[in-house]
């Protein structure tokens, strides 16, 4: 009966969570001169129909494992924000690797490893030098980003100058729906989740690493290595964010690439850290938060052409309803904080 609580409580406070947003959203929109019920109707309606709910488990793809990253690291005791920087790298070397040897697999390892080798450098930054995680994950965030920006330019497609050149079609995800942006990548990120939550709650290595993010004195008292926890979780989280960006380029069409300014791939990891935070920074609740949130992306140009909601506007009530349904996730995050 406690279990069934303890489950319970956190789902409970996300749902009212969930509701508080959409009527402060309401408000917003009522004293703007706006239909809320319009409004909502488009932006949640277009996951009922088969293209935008596509379109929806499409978008939530990248930040199902982006959040991961975040999830793993606030289940060590770290802020790793890292997960941006992460993305662009597993994405290059995703489209790299794919145009060198031209199959999925080498694809998909590319980005796996790009993503580990990035988020090693804050890993050792922190338990060899002590340095905070948030400042290291920032600084490389900017660095990726230039060094990503410059990379592209190696890599731009002679044909098309807005884009690099694409991944080979020997090398690209098979869609689930024809004629859409869902491909097995969505399947591939369920699957990664469902393997974190397992790693964290049924291996030896997971229960490290929660031990290590309640109480890293009682963790070294009995027995286990918070530097190895510490280690484990930013390179577990890089493999997911690299991961991110491979298949995002992999099982993404029409172009299969990545856009000028690494348009196409940007934001998924700062996407991640409040689907994280809605998904109270379990594996599963990932999951459904970024199915959520794939439907609040989905939804916002339905919204903007069937309700008359200007794009600004849309913007607004979403930000308003994603930091509502946060709350609980951050106030989590703060007394976990306050106890160590």
């Amino acid at each position: 009966m406690k279990n069934t609580k303890s489950l319970m409580k956190p789902f409970v406070e996300s749902l009212a969570a969930i509701l508080i947003g959409l009527i402060v959203g309401a408000l917003i929109l009522i004293f703007s001169g706006y239909n809320p019920v319009e409004a909502y109707l488009a932006l949640f309606g277009e996951a009922f129909t088969v293209d935008g709910f596509a379109r929806a488990l499409a978008e939530a793809t990248p930040i199902i494992l982006t959040a991961l990253t975040f999830a793993l690291g606030a289940r060590t005791g770290l802020f790793n924000i890292g997960g941006e920087g992460t993305v662009y790298f597993g994405a290059i070397m995703a489209i790299v690797l794919t145009n060198v040897w031209g199959n999925v697999l080498m694809g998909i390892l590319g980005g796996i490893l790009a993503g580990a080798v990035w988020m090693a450098i804050p890993a050792v930054l922190k338990v060899v030098r002590g340095v905070n995680e948030v400042v290291s994950t920032i600084m490389l965030n900017w660095i990726a980003w230039n060094v990503g920006l410059y990379l592209l330019l190696r890599l731009q497609d002679p044909k098309s100058a807005y884009k690099t050149i694409s991944v080979p079609e020997g090398a690209r995800l098979p869609l689930l729906v024809s004629k859409s942006e869902l491909s097995i990548a969505f399947i591939l990120a369920v699957l990664v989740a469902v393997l974190a939550y397992y790693l964290l709650w049924h291996t030896t290595l997971g229960y490290e690493l929660r031990v290590s993010g309640l109480n890293e004195s009682a963790a070294r008292y009995g027995g286990i290595n918070p530097k190895k926890a510490v280690m484990w979780s930013f390179i577990i989280g890089g493999i997911t964010s690299g991961l991110a960006g491979a298949l995002e380029v992999m099982g993404k069409p029409p172009s299969y690439a990545i856009t000028q300014g690494l348009g196409n791939v940007y934001g998924y990891g700062f996407d991640g850290i409040g689907v994280a935070l809605v998904g109270r920074n379990h594996p599963l609740g990932v999951i459904l938060s970024g199915i959520f949130f794939g439907m609040l992306k989905a939804g916002a140009t339905a919204m903007q052409f069937e309700a008359d909601v200007p794009l600004e506007m849309v913007k607004v009530v979403q930000g308003v309803i994603i930091v509502a349904v946060a709350i609980p996730g951050i106030l989590d995050l703060l007394r976990k904080v306050v106890r160590k």
